[in-house]
């Protein structure tokens, strides 16, 4: 059904009728496929004991839903110049409804993680499909309605860990993905009321199928082979996977602007330093988001409930931080506001190492998480603004489908890492000594991460202050 909603003129300083349906719509979408990222975290050891599997196994529920939604993000452009970016959004917000039943269904962990992954991929185009139907729609006026745009992101992990720990203390984990099938389907209705039809508007783009052929698998044996570094057949599958990146490294030298990601853009030592800076802080956010319920659940003997009220914090420190961050970067340059986000994620993880070490403690444990969540929310923005401010306008598609990917993709990566580390402590650890040892040692190799992402942070470019990007 096509509204009417037009777009906006250049000279209009009014949003055009309809526009708020339309950014309700993208934001419920948004929110959806956030807190499935965070909300399942609670409900891992449940998983481990009802599922009957070892942690490095359950840990791809996780994991393997971040992978799914960075696979998935270069399909974005050449499914909306084909089919439409409402067709697109409807076929993803019901796929996702859907995979979230299957999820509840699932009889086995291998099930329930072929599920999450289909669940990833229909999901990792919600955000973005998202932000595209809204900027279309608000045209000039999109900075009046970009609060309630980036609402999603800062309210999922405060809400998600909150929401599954008061599932888990009346039902089984299967009503975490329950809960989606309603809201999917409302949202879903109201997607086909409210979104406007724009078919007309979009023009067929080639899409690198080689690339993707090579960077997919890449990723997925990756992984696969750093979950199981132990045996024969993991090390191969750690060969495999990196011959696999030399071969798209190949691919889009020759390809150019047409590849999957375009290789040149690295050349640029900013762009790089925030594309490594994008991949260490989603990925020492995910990771401690992983570590930490299970550190409560298995070690203190904390309740999923209680649990999910714990984590809390984290959510909150992001969301105090991240209505601050234009202010913080007008008075500060990028590489030192950065650094000092990056250095208060670095001792909040080192408090949760002397937690885990002489026990739990509440308060001191919302001091960690509260830095660790501010700490983080101080730090994409402005290295991903110092990345964009390093190259040409017109490389600017590229270069934000590539940071998403950066981004997404160190949250399965640190996460798998982390957990094939925790596991094999675990398996060799005396049972007496688990909370002191294994989870410490965790949280040690966390922070390590942080150490390097600090470090990282050292190598942003000093920009000139009020300096707006695009302007010559």
């Amino acid at each position: 059904m096509n509204t009417g909603t037009s777009l906006p003129s250049q000279g209009s300083d009014q949003l055009p009728p309809g526009t708020w349906k339309i950014v309700s719509v993208a934001a419920v979408g948004s929110f959806m496929a956030q807190l499935d990222a965070t909300i399942v975290n609670v409900s891992l050891p449940d998983l481990v004991a009802t599922l009957h599997a070892p942690f490095s196994h359950i840990q791809w529920v996780v994991s393997g839903y971040l992978l799914a939604l960075a696979l998935t993000l270069p399909l974005n452009g050449w499914l909306v110049s084909r089919l439409g970016g409402r067709a697109v959004y409807l076929w993803c917000f019901g796929a996702f409804t859907l995979t979230s039943g299957l999820c509840a269904l699932a009889w086995s962990a291998p099930s329930l993680i072929v599920f999450r992954l289909l669940q990833g991929m229909s999901g990792g185009l919600l955000a973005p499909m998202a932000q595209m139907t809204v900027a279309r729609v608000a045209g000039r006026q999109m900075p009046r309605v970009a609060s309630a745009m980036t609402a999603p992101v800062l309210l999922a992990p405060l809400l998600g860990p909150v929401a599954a720990g008061a599932i888990l203390s009346v039902a089984s984990w299967r009503w975490i993905f329950l809960l989606n099938m309603p809201v999917g389907l409302a949202a879903f209705a109201l997607a086909v009321l409210f979104l406007p039809d724009d078919r007309h508007d979009e023009r067929p783009r080639p899409l690198d199928l080689t690339g993707l052929g090579f960077l997919a698998p890449a990723l997925v044996s990756f992984l696969y082979g750093m979950d199981h570094v132990a045996r024969p057949y993991g090390q191969a599958t750690l060969s495999a996977s990196l011959m696999l990146f030399v071969l798209y490294v190949r691919s889009a030298r020759h390809k150019g602007d047409d590849a999957l990601i375009d290789l040149r853009l690295l050349r640029a030592p900013a762009f790089s330093v925030s594309a490594i800076i994008m991949f260490l802080t989603n990925g020492v956010s995910f990771a401690g988001q992983m570590l930490l319920p299970l550190w409560l659940i298995h070690a203190c003997g904390v309740s999923p409930e209680r649990t999910g009220l714990f984590m809390a914090p984290f959510g909150l420190g992001m969301m105090c931080v991240y209505p601050l961050i234009g202010r913080l970067s007008d008075r500060f340059d990028a590489r030192d506001l950065t650094g000092c986000g990056a250095l208060l994620s670095f001792v909040g993880t080192l408090i949760l190492v002397l937690l885990a070490y002489n026990g739990l403690n509440v308060v001191l444990l919302a001091l960690a998480l509260l830095l660790r969540g501010g700490g983080g929310g101080a730090v994409g923005i402005p290295a991903m603004s110092a990345g964009y401010a390093s190259i040409a306008r017109a490389d600017i598609p590229m270069a934000t489908t590539a940071l998403n990917i950066m981004q997404r993709i160190g949250g399965p990566t640190l996460i798998t890492a982390c957990a094939t580390f925790l596991g094999w402590r675990l398996a060799i650890a005396v049972p007496a000594h688990v909370a002191s040892e294994a989870y410490a040692e965790a949280f040690g190799l966390l922070a390590l991460f942080h150490g390097v992402l600090l470090f990282a942070t050292r190598f942003i470019q000093p920009l000139q202050r009020k300096r707006q990007f695009g302007s010559n």
